[in-house]
Order: structure tokens, then sequence, then C-alpha cells
């Protein structure tokens, strides 16, 4: 039997597949269309949800029956059936018509779980801990470089719940959340394979729970529910020669938690916490996210999770109070990922042992020992050697550290649980690798094995292309991509692992085309609203867990960073289709402006970094070539473009007008103050200038090709080499690919004797580099910086999203084959679905193989002059009606076309 040539796979409720504690009363459903035919629009779709899996295979929604609703919505589709309950298991399934007279089978069915929605939900759960910090010592919001006033390490507790199921239960969930982070285990089993479960938070205004479906770890009758605790963000302690970059203490660790039973019959039962749980201290004797972990494992208790454990030894566990508000965690968790065994081990010095691992990553170690009782290890991770051999964390943060004390019962394997670090290196001290001399009876190291963790956000897009220097480029940015997408997007994976946000909107191009990071954009979105001002002040970091005080204001309030709350929202509405994300966020936005206004002398916005790590003649920091006002006056104005946009989207129509007259005053008065109409040079001239003036759209039209050229003529006269920083680097690309000087670029980024992406990889550097140079003295593992991504996808591959399109309901596709490179094969996993490109070129041909997702259209740009010969499957176009020619313009033929795949040929020299 043939295929049904329309097919509806892939279902998603609020981004994800069968996801657990939806946190919304209204969750947007999505799923893709596929079918062999081009030209597929979808015209009519019918939902059924029902909290019954038996009724909806019979196709009745109990819940929600859309009848056939007109509409080419596939994506973003709101709930719109009876009320959700919380703790309930929703199915649903779609069926689909499209344009050409076609109807899809019912969609095989999805599920989703509802979270708790209200603190009753909670059933009575209650926070617990082994004890409580004195609230003389309680700091949510400390200062950068303000003096210790005590030194603690505080207990990282076990806590432990005997319960009896009365039969087995149908289905089991447990919504936990262990500040600051927590580990589960169900009779002895351990609960899910996230790491660092919950996302960090503004605990003082809330904190996210989990949810897992346990049903096949609870049993019919005695059960014990265990959990462990580490200290993360909420407890940061203080502890001589152990890092630490800051010291907020919200509390000591806590539990909450409720498992909730359903059995056969229907009946219901909870577990929840409250007075009667017990409690010790664990094994972990000290636990940092930024100095590290300790563990003496001769403090185990066995089987202390399970059932038949005798906890009489332990104590009462004490109520304390917790965050405001619980909501579910809605970003993907950590995980972990590559596993890298050593590349070589050294003996640097007596008694250090380095270990490299050939990649620099974040992550956490294994370690497999065997040796005595007592007997300890210690293990420093570091990202570079000093020139004695040894591991270095001067440029990362010192005092960072594992330590593992042997319990002496054979081989041992242990892993911390509650911190992390970017490493490369691991440096041994106290045992000897297995096969080296040991006179003196050291600990046996079996293995060490580095375990690269990060947010589980899935991959979303390939690149690769004849050029081995771009693809290795492509690789050292990814690294420093995957090594910061944490529960935040991370600057760095050790000595700060903050949310610096002007990442998120900088980078969110070069993110979102690899990785689908959706959900954690919320999450980014929800931390700058915990951490918005009173007075609208959006600060650098979010979540702020400390106030940067010295040089003034400069780390807490540059527009740059602080506009993320108004540009992510919008880059994930154009990206992902999520009105509701604007909806969510406008007060925020409106908030943010008007504080910009009260900062602003004429319209003039001088405070903060601007162009963070330029390229000047000092070492990097604050901006060297762009003077002050240039990039947050600049980011001001698009802030207000932007926001006039939302507001028309949002029928806020008289907001937008006023939104529309402060940009055009605040443009008046940049061009008045920056721009030099003799020369056509914005301030100094600078590439980071003259990009962003552009780029934001504040350059007169007449004058617009002039300022490119300026920007072209400076890059030549430094013989392609870059200076623009951590904020213009960006916006030089934008300019550049819009202006059809993609050369331009593949010559900037082809040299690797000035600083810039080759330069770092000559140098060695498996990640991307804080500084352009690669300095040994600051951070070898950040994710600013790594803009050329999206050129290659956008580029030299040629995927975008047409200008006004939503979620890549429209694209263009438009490769640039540039400089050396004749092939580059690409892939993006849009909203509708596969969008790729693979296109060969040769001394007299051009081939672009190009894949269309059903429900969007595309506009083809290919690289011919108007008298090329172009065929499509060996087919003259005139030949193919579901084609149209657009004709020739700036040496390119232009042809749309629906959904599909295509392979077209152009016969002449490019």
């Amino acid at each position: 039997m043939a295929a049904p040539a329309l097919r509806v796979l892939n279902l998603t409720c609020e981004y994800q597949r069968h996801p657990l504690g939806v946190q919304t009363r209204a969750p947007a459903l999505s799923w893709e269309l596929r079918s062999d035919r081009r030209n597929v629009r979808q015209t009519a779709y019918r939902i059924l949800v029902s909290d019954d899996p038996k009724q909806l295979s019979q196709n009745v929604g109990r819940l929600w029956d859309s009848g056939k609703t007109t509409s080419d919505a596939s994506i973003q589709v709101s709930y719109a059936g009876q009320a959700l309950r919380p703790a309930r298991t929703y199915f649903w399934k779609v069926k689909t018509w499209d344009n050409q007279g076609g109807a899809s089978e019912w969609s095989a069915a999805s599920a989703w779980q509802m979270g708790l929605l209200a603190p009753q939900d909670w059933k009575g759960a209650a926070w617990i801990a082994y004890d409580q910090l004195p609230a003389d010592r309680v700091n949510v919001l400390p200062v950068d470089g303000a003096k210790d006033t005590y030194r603690d390490n505080n207990t990282l507790p076990l806590l432990r719940k005997a319960f009896t199921a009365h039969q087995q239960p149908a289905r089991a969930t447990l919504f936990i959340s262990g500040l600051g982070q927590f580990e589960a285990a169900l009779n002895g089993q351990k609960v899910g394979n996230h790491f660092l479960d919950p996302g960090w938070t503004k605990y003082d205004q809330l904190a996210q729970y989990v949810t897992f479906d346990v049903t096949n770890l609870v049993k019919s009758g005695p059960n014990a529910l265990g959990v462990m605790l580490g200290n993360g963000f909420y407890y940061v302690p203080a502890v001589k020669e152990r890092y630490r970059k800051l010291k907020s203490a919200f509390g000591h660790p806590k539990l909450i938690c409720r498992l909730a039973l359903t059995y056969a019959d229907g009946s219901h039962e909870d577990v929840v916490s409250d007075l009667s749980w017990r409690t010790a201290a664990s094994p972990i004797t000290f636990s940092s996210i930024y100095g590290g972990e300790d563990y003496n494992a001769g403090l185990e208790q066995s089987g202390w999770a399970t059932a038949g454990f005798n906890d009489r030894k332990w104590r009462p566990v004490v109520a304390v109070s917790g965050p405001p508000a619980l909501v579910a965690q809605q970003q993907e968790p950590l995980k972990v990922f590559d596993t890298f065994a050593p590349k070589s081990t050294t003996a640097a010095q007596p008694g250090k042992w380095v270990y490299d691992f050939g990649q620099n990553a974040s992550g956490i170690i294994e370690l497999q020992v065997k040796g005595q009782r007592g007997d300890t290890v210690r293990i420093t991770p570091a990202e570079l050697l000093s020139t004695d051999h040894t591991v270095t964390q001067k440029n990362t943060g010192r005092g960072f550290y594992f330590t593992y004390v042997l319990k002496g019962s054979g081989v041992e394997t242990w892993r911390p649980r509650f911190t992390y670090y970017g490493f490369r290196y691991a440096q041994v001290e106290g045992g000897v690798p297995r096969g080296e001399a040991n006179p003196k009876g050291r600990p046996e190291i079996l293995n060490l094995t580095a375990l690269h963790t990060r947010n589980a956000a899935a991959s979303a897009g390939s690149f690769s292309c004849s050029n081995d220097l771009l693809n290795r480029t492509n690789t050292l940015i990814d690294w420093a991509i995957k090594s910061n997408l944490a529960s935040v997007m991370t600057d760095c994976p050790h000595r700060e692992k903050l949310g610096w946000l002007e990442q998120t909107h900088l980078m969110g191009g070069s993110l979102r085309y690899g990785y689908d990071i959706a959900t954690l954009c919320r999450k980014t979105l929800a931390d700058m609203r915990a951490s918005q001002t009173a007075e609208g002040l959006v600060p650098e970091i979010a979540p702020e867990f400390v106030k940067f005080e010295w040089g003034g204001d400069m780390f807490r309030d540059s527009p740059e960073w602080g506009s993320a709350t108004i540009i992510l929202p919008w880059y994930v509405y154009q990206w992902y289709g999520d009105r509701q994300v604007l909806a969510e966020n406008y007060a925020m936005m409106q908030r943010y402006v008007a504080y910009l206004g009260t900062k602003a002398n004429g319209h003039i916005l001088s405070q903060g970094l601007g162009d963070w790590y330029d390229l000047g003649p000092k070492p990097p920091g604050v901006s060297q070539l762009t003077p002050m006002g240039v990039t947050g006056t600049a980011t001001y104005y698009y802030d207000l473009t932007i926001l006039a946009q939302i507001a028309h989207l949002l029928g806020k129509t008289d907001e937008a007008k006023t939104y529309e007259q402060l940009g055009a005053e605040v443009k008046t008065a940049f061009n008045a103050k920056f721009f030099n109409p003799q020369t056509r040079q914005y301030a100094t001239g600078s590439q980071t200038a003259n990009a962003m003036a552009v780029y934001m759209g504040l350059v007169a039209p007449a004058d617009k090709a002039a300022v490119i050229e300026n920007i072209v003529q400076d890059l030549r006269t430094r013989n392609n080499a870059l200076t623009a920083g951590d904020i213009g680097y960006r916006y030089l690309l934008r300019v550049l690919e819009d202006a059809g000087r993609s050369d331009v670029i593949f010559a900037m980024n082809s040299r690797t004797d000035v600083p810039g992406y080759g330069y770092q990889l000559a140098h060695g550097a498996t990640a991307l580099t804080e500084s352009w140079a690669a300095l040994p003295t600051v951070s070898n593992n950040h994710l600013m910086l790594g803009h050329l991504t999206e050129w290659f996808y956008s580029g030299l591959a040629g995927i975008r999203p047409a200008d006004g399109s939503v979620a890549f309901n429209r694209i263009d596709i438009r490769p640039e084959p540039v400089g050396d490179v004749t092939s580059a094969k690409t892939s993006h996993l849009s909203p509708y679905g596969l969008i790729a490109t693979d296109w060969k070129k040769s001394a007299t041909s051009f081939e672009l193989t190009v894949t269309i997702p059903a429900n969007t259209t595309a506009t083809i740009y290919l690289p011919a002059p108007a008298s090329a010969r172009i065929t499509e499957g060996g087919q003259p176009l005139e030949k193919h009606p579901e084609l149209e020619s657009l004709g020739f313009a700036e040496g390119r033929a232009r042809i749309k076309a629906g959904s599909g795949t295509y392979h077209f040929e152009v016969g002449s020299t490019l």
C-alpha cells in the first residue's frame, strides 16, 4: 500500500515532545507536514485532545475537538478546549488538509502532562532542610569585591522518606525542587539522567521544579525516596583556598517535593516533603559551583535510599521557608554528552600527573581508582598549562579542584554531582596512573575520563564546506557554544558561569541555527523579568547573582546588554513564531526603554562598556576604537524600532506611535552627534561605528553605500584584519553579508597571522577564546565573538529567513560561493521542517540541491548571468510550472519555489 502523500509528524507541545510539567493553561501545539509532492501548503487542520488514550484512538476529543479549521497554522496553535487540570496527562493528535485536495491520516498520538499550577497543587508539601542559615547571614545580592565577614563550610545533606504503595501504581510522577541542586533516588535507583537540576534562578523571587515519570521505579509495598542536595548558586560556601567569584547566600540547601501516585482503580495517593522525613550528612564534604567538590567515600551509608535502610540514627528535618514562587523547569536539562579519554598522561613534577584530554570543554571528571581506606586523590582541572607543564588556573579562578577520599573496597568509581568546570587538562595528586612506578603504594588511578556536560538542547543544524580553516573555525565556535549552554547562557564555564545578556541576542543567530534553544530563551527572559529593578534597569547579567560595583555601574548598566529585554523576545518571535513571548515580556520592555530615557542626555546614551574587547592599542576591555555613546545609542534606537513593531503586533497602536516618534528623535540626535557628512563616517570611522549605524537603520539611504564602502576600505587598509569587538562584530558581518560582500567576510576570516579565529586555532585553541588574540591571561572557552557561525549558515550556505518572515515561513536561499570555497553542505531544522542546501561550483558550472519544507515558500537566488542556461532536474525551468522565474538581478537568477527538493544546474562560468 502506498504511503499517503501528506503526513503529519513530530508533534510538539510547548516546543517539546511528550513534555512533563507543562506550566501554561493554554499550551502551544505544533506539528510538521511532510509530502512527496511539491508546493504543498496546509489549508485546514483538526486537533483532538483527550484525557483517555482509548477514546482518542476512536477519534473522540473529550477535552477539545477543534473541528476542521480553515488555517495554514501548523505551529504555535493554542489549546482552546476544556480547562486543564494540574498533574494530569492529556493525549492529542492532528489531521490536516492541503492546497492540492489531499488529506493526511491522523498523526500518531502524542501526550503532555500538566505541571502544578497553584500552591495548593503541591498537596501540603513543605520546604524542609538539614538546618537553616541564620537570617543575618542571608545575602541575596552580594557586592563583588566585598570582604568576607565569616568562613563557613555547610553540611550537604541526604534526606529520605519511607512509604508504602498499596498496589502497583499505574502512574507515578515526582515533582521536585532541591536547592541549590539535587539528585533524587527511588529504591536506590537514580531518578532520570539530568545534571545540576533545577535551573539557576533569582531565588529570592522564584525557583524551578522538575517533573519525572517514575512509574517504573515505584513498586507495590515498601518504597523509599531519597534526595541528595548540593549548593549550586543558592549557597556559595566561604572556605579558604577555594575559589569564589561571588558570595550568594540565599539559604542552606532545602527540598520540596510531591510524589503523585495514581492506581489502576482510579484512586490517588501523594507522598510529600514534610516533617516526617529524616536527614543526615552526605559523603559530600564540600561543594561549590566555583570551588569544586570533595567526597569522602568512607562516609557512605549503603542503601540509604532503599526501603530497608535503618535511619534511626538520622535526625528529623527542619521546616524552612523557600522561594515565594515555584515554576516548572521549562528549558532542557543539563546532561552528560561527550566522553574524552586522555590523549596523554605526563609526570609534570614528582607526584603531579597531568592528563591531556585534547579538548577544552565544560564538564566534570570520572575517576576509577583502587587503594586503601582514607587515601586521598586530588584532581585539579584547567584550560592551560604553566611553563613548568603543571596546570594553571590563573585565568579561570584559582582554587577549583575535586577531592576523593577512598573507602578501600576494591575498584571505586566516582564523579562530582553538583559542580563543573571548563578544562582540557586535569592534574592528579595523591595517586599514580596504572602501569607507572609506585614505590610509595599510592592509590592506583585505573582510569580518568572527562565528561562533557551541557544543556540538552537538540541539534538543529549542520555545516561543512570545502575549506578546512572554515570547518575548524565552525568546530572551534561550536565547542564554546556547547560549553556555555547551561540553564543560562553563560559567558564561560569556569571563572564566572554568569548569564551575561549581550550574547543572548548577538550570538543568538549562531546559536539558533545550530541548536533548538527556544525553551532556553524563554527561561532567559524569565530571568530578566526577575532581575529587573524597580527603576526599570535590567542588569547585564540575569539571574543577577552579584552586583558589580567596580568601575561604577559600567558592569551593571550597559544598554547593549540590557537591551536583550527587547531584542531577544523579538528574535524569538521571528525565529520560532512565538507571539506569546512578546505579550509576556511587553511590560518589561516598556519599563526598560523608559529607564533608558532617564539616562539619556539629549537622546544619547554614553554609559556602559561599549564595544567590549575590540582590538585597539591597549589590552582588551572597555571599547577603545569606538567612542562611548555610539553603540549604546544605536542600540537604544534599535530597541525603539523593535518595540514599535511589537506594539503594532499587540494592537497597541498609540504606544507604537509614541515609540516611532521617540525613535525618530534619537535618530536625529545620533546623526547630529556622530555622522560626518563630508567623509560619510560615523564617529571615529571604526568598523563597529559604521556597521552599527547601517544595521540599525540610522544611515540615510543616500549615504548607505558610501558608509558601507568605508567599512570595506577600512578592512582593506588593514589587509582584511578585523578590529570590531563583542558588540560590533556581529553587525559588521550582517552589514557586509546584506550588502553582498561575503567576499570581504571570507578574506577577513581566512587569516591565521592576525588576531581572529584562524589565529586562535594556530595557537592551539580548541574552543573559542575570550580575546581575539587567544590571550592566556583570560578565558579560553568563551561564548562571545562566535558570530561567524551565523554567516556560515546564512551567507556561505545561503539559508536565510526572508524579510518579514516568521519562523521561516518564507525563506531566502542565497548561497555565497566566495574565495576558494568550492562546495558547502548545510541544513537547519526550522519550526516547519528541514531546510537544506548543498552546492558545488567548478570553473564552468554551479549546482545547488535545496530542500524546502512543506507549508513554506522560498526565493532561490542562483549566482548566474542573464545568459546562463539553468535547469532543474535536468530540465529547463520552463518545463517546471511549479517554479516561477522572477528574472535576473545583481548577477543572480531569482526563482520562486514551494516545498520540495530541487536540483538546479547553472551552465556558465562563475
